[in-house]
This record gives structure tokens, C-alpha cells and sequence, in this order.
């Protein structure tokens, strides 16, 4: 695989104004509610709890990133738009008790407990590439079950063509649903071929532990042929129905974040290219991967679309 020097982009080319006007706000936010002090990475310290699981044929073999690059740089815009805030910030949510609510086009809809999610399924170690749209990426071994798991328990009527995820948005344990960056709470959706696909999951754990709060505790989407943002964090319902969900970032910026979003090298940013990508803790930069290496599992859902018109 060839590659380029490095060049890290400008955080004017990666994030929206918005963000921008915001973050010194959420700074003070954190700071009145005492979260400043909290140490790197406290927010994951409750994550001892090792959890069963087996390798998933899944897997990437490519070298893992170690723990703390993961819990250390997120995008969790719920507690601040600066990649180390949600570590710092992230102490406050209390991730039990916690209850995901699975309602819409659905024979048998239900509100399920975390701890009775965790146990639906058996959980699998899936090792996955991690693309962010804002250009650079890691490899994660997540801690998970497959998402269709769970919708198979609600049963799906024919009706249901799409997948909706709503995250937590409670201002009092996230000091960014304060801010105006986004419209709160955040929002994703999936076509409901691509939710029901084996790759798709809802991670609950982490390098063999229970997920830390800054990287979506105590449940979240992972869906590795799209760009990181599809994958909805700290999801409390799960809504199955017949019309395209609207979501939060195609609402923000229609024009830079489409439903699909799809990882595809040949399809720019409207600021950068997609063309390659900084792994971190790599000095150069890579060649960005067709749905993100997985198109041998995922192309065939989108066989006749237009990639450009659907990105």
C-alpha cells in the first residue's frame, strides 16, 4: 500500500464554524459542573469489568491501536468538539440503570435493559477498521453483538425500510447538548439491509472490557464501511419505519454529510480530500479503502446506485 508525507489538516478544514463559536462555552460548562479537574481517561476507569467474548471470523488482522489513543481521541460532541474533551468530560454519565426502547415497524416492540441487552447474544471481539470522515482513522477491537440480534426480537414487519438511532441528550450529564452545534439530541439511520448485515453491531466493550463513557458507553452503533459519524453513541431508542430518518449531521450540513456516507476514496469532502487517511500513530499517511476494506462483504448493497448522487 503506498503512501504519502503526512500533513495534518487544519481544524478550520475538519470541523464546522459552529463548533468553533461553541467551544470555549462548553469549556466553562465543564468547569461550573467540576468536571474540569477529572484526570484523562477517568471516565473510563469504571470499564475494569472484563467481559466474555470469542474472535469474530470478522476480524482485521492489522495491528490494533493501543487503548489509550482510543479513549483519549474521540469525537463525542455530547461532552465538547475538542478531541480530548470527551475523556475529560465523560465522568458524569451514568450509564446505569439504562434502558434502549425498540418501537416502529415492529410486531413486538420493546424497552430492553443494558444488562439484558449484554446478554441477547453471545458477544464477539469484532477487530475493525475506523475511518472518520475528518480524515484520519484506527483499528478497534470492539466488543460486541450483531445489531439484527436485536431487531430479529421485535420482529420487523414489511414496512420497515429503515433503522433510526436516537442518542442520550440530557444536558445535566453532557455539557455539549448545551451548545447550539447541533441539533440536539443526535440522530443516525440506516437502510434496513444494512442494519440486518452481519458487520453491522452494538458495541458494549472495549479491548475486553465494558465501553468507556467517551466512546459511546453503555452501548453504541459500529458500522465500518461508513464514516465514524454513522455510528450513533449512547443510544436510549431504536426506531424501525417506512421513510428515510432525518439525521443529525445531514441536517447540520447537508451538502458535506449524506445518509449513506460511505467511505469512498473517489467522493471528496466539500473542504478535503477522501482520497487518503492519517492512521493514528502513524507518521504517513494511506490510502483510503473502498467501504473501508469491506467491500467484499457490503458492495452488493448498493449494486446500481450511484455512489456520487448517494454519498
Amino acid at each position: 500500500m503506498s503512501q504519502i508525507p503526512a500533513s495534518q489538516p487544519q481544524p478550520s478544514e475538519i470541523t464546522p464554524e459552529a463548533c468553533y463559536l461553541e467551544r470555549r462555552r462548553l469549556m466553562s460548562a465543564a468547569a461550573g459542573l467540576g468536571l474540569s479537574g477529572l484526570l484523562p481517561g477517568w471516565a473510563g476507569a469504571a470499564a475494569s469489568t472484563a467481559l466474555a467474548t470469542h474472535r469474530s471470523r470478522y476480524s482485521t488482522t492489522e495491528d490494533k491501536n493501543r487503548f489509550e489513543q482510543i479513549t483519549q481521541y474521540n469525537n463525542f460532541y455530547e461532552f465538547g468538539t475538542d478531541k480530548e474533551d470527551p475523556a475529560q468530560n465523560a465522568g458524569s454519565l451514568k450509564t446505569r440503570p439504562w434502558t434502549v426502547r425498540v418501537e416502529g415497524e415492529c410486531e413486538a416492540p420493546r424497552t430492553f435493559d443494558i444488562d439484558a441487552l449484554m446478554k441477547l447474544a453471545p458477544l464477539e471481539e469484532r477487530i475493525y477498521r475506523l475511518r472518520c470522515v475528518e480524515g484520519w482513522s484506527m483499528v478497534i477491537p470492539w466488543v460486541g453483538f450483531e445489531l439484527n440480534a436485536l431487531l430479529k426480537q421485535v420482529r420487523p414487519t414489511s414496512r420497515a425500510r429503515f433503522v433510526e438511532f436516537t442518542s442520550l441528550a440530557d444536558p445535566r450529564q453532557m455539557p455539549g447538548v448545551r451548545s447550539r452545534v447541533l441539533d440536539w439530541p443526535y440522530t443516525e439511520g440506516l437502510r434496513i439491509d444494512e442494519a440486518m448485515h452481519p458487520l453491522t453491531i452494538l458495541a458494549v466493550g472495549l479491548y475486553g472490557k465494558v465501553l468507556p463513557n467517551q466512546n459511546g458507553a453503555p452501548i453504541r452503533l459500529v458500522v465500518p464501511w461508513k464514516y465514524g459519524f454513522k455510528s450513533a453513541k449512547s443510544i436510549v431508542r431504536i426506531r424501525l419505519t417506512d421513510t428515510q430518518p432525518a439525521t443529525a449531521w445531514n441536517k447540520a450540513a447537508p451538502q458535506e454529510y449524506g445518509f449513506y456516507s460511505n467511505v469512498n476514496p473517489e467522493v471528496d469532502h466539500p473542504r478535503w480530500s477522501q482520497a487518503n487517511e492519517r492512521r493514528i500513530g502513524e507518521l504517513l499517511r494511506r490510502k483510503t479503502l473502498m467501504f473501508n476494506g469491506y467491500g467484499n462483504e457490503v458492495a452488493r448493497l448498493y449494486q446500481g446506485m450511484d455512489l456520487r448522487k448517494f454519498y
